[in-house]
């Protein structure tokens, strides 16, 4: 599942979340939000029928209370993977794409003084906006990493739990990040990632479509790919829920796998 255009869609996604930061960190989100139909988030396409926004702040509701409210308004995402991560305490949580922290504080405050909760993100502008959340979250049990998802920088077997928001479809190679998510997962750990899954039936000229509207450039995976894909990483107990309807031929769904533990 790789893409031979992998570096110019990486450099179109840092650009795209680059650009929704620093619109961010001006104050002007909301109002980019409202002028170009979402521009910035995972998808600006949507399904007509759908009831309500489908992608970012709104979606979080009373789960982002404890947060700084710029962390979740610059949110891109399409879920809500804290609600269904059971994240205990002592814990240490990886997310995948971490935007500008809004989940990676979420965590942070589940997981305690004791556990631990990682960002990892690609883009300078969304760490450095990232790292100011914190701060005013007054969270010291959180940390914010440079780097890709298809190479993770962090130890095998060193977290417990891995979380992402509308991310691993941007990646030209989902295979990978999904390996390197088990990788880094320990015996038993838990994937728990909101993400978008194209309809079996989309036709590729609906598929490239989806892709410039969306900024999701790689293309989303069918249900069935993305079972493959989790089982090939090593990964069991797949679950794979659809939340919503975010385009007439795709769904928001909840992805949910464990790293088996050793015998």
């Amino acid at each position: 599942m790789t893409d031979i255009r992998a570096p110019d869609i990486r450099e179109a996604v840092r650009e795209r979340y680059a650009s929704a930061a620093r619109e961010a960190a001006r104050g002007a989100y909301d109002e980019a939000r409202r002028i170009d139909g979402g521009a910035g988030s995972c998808g600006t396409g949507r399904d007509p029928t759908a009831d309500g926004d489908v992608f970012g702040v709104t979606l979080y509701g009373e789960e982002a209370r404890d947060v700084p409210r710029a962390a979740v308004e610059a949110s891109l995402g399409s879920g809500i993977p804290t609600a269904v991560a059971d994240l205990r305490e002592g814990e240490t949580v990886l997310d995948l794409g971490s935007g500008a922290g809004a989940d990676v504080l979420i965590s942070a405050r589940r997981v305690g003084a004791s556990g631990r909760a990682i960002g990892l993100d690609m883009t300078d502008e969304m760490l450095e906006l990232a790292r100011a959340n914190a701060r005013d979250a007054g969270l010291d049990n959180v940390e914010f990493v440079k780097g890709y998802i298809e190479d993770i920088p962090l130890a095998d077997a060193s977290v417990d739990v891995v979380i992402s928001n509308c991310v691993i479809n941007l990646s030209a190679d989902k295979d990978r990040v999904l390996g390197e998510a088990a990788r880094v997962l320990r015996p038993g750990g838990r994937l728990a990632v909101s993400d978008v899954i194209a309809d079996p039936d989309m036709d590729e000229a609906t598929r490239a479509d989806m892709e410039q509207s969306t900024g999701c450039i790689a293309g989303a995976l069918t249900r069935d790919e993305y079972e493959r894909a989790l089982s090939a990483a090593g990964l069991v107990d797949i679950e794979i829920a659809e939340t919503h309807r975010v385009y007439e031929r795709a769904s928001s769904v909840i992805v949910r796998a464990r790293k088996p533990r050793e015998d």
